[in-house]
């Protein structure tokens, strides 16, 4: 594959994982979605961290000087949400396992 076309897969990549980060990470902090998280017995304060700590990696992952910065915060609270899952019973945790492994990957191509 050409350095170009390369380019132009990891910035279809980065762009596409942080408008999807920011419109669902949005999403889950209005609140209305307070009334489906409380049954899973956590506490609201965790919706509200995982829910803007995912917008603020969205930004920083959309603007070109803070990518690498976006997309390793991404990893941490991707990482942090699935052991959340995990350890309260909730397997269902593909989608978070692809966000961080998109994010490692527009994170390791902008490292050069």
């Amino acid at each position: 594959m050409s350095e170009n076309r390369l380019n132009c897969a990891i910035t279809g990549l980065q762009w596409t994982l942080g408008l999807v980060i920011l419109i669902e990470a949005t999403l889950f902090v209005m609140p209305s979605t307070r009334q489906s998280f409380t049954r899973t017995h956590l506490p609201d304060a965790l919706r509200l961290f995982l829910g803007w700590g995912e917008i603020v990696s969205a930004v920083l992952l959309l603007i070109p000087v803070t990518v690498v910065r976006g997309a390793w915060l991404l990893i941490g609270l991707c990482t942090f949400a699935i052991l959340v899952h995990l350890l309260h019973g909730l397997y269902n945790v593909g989608n978070l396992g692809i966000y961080a492994a998109a994010a490692w990957t527009v994170a390791a191509a902008h490292q050069k």
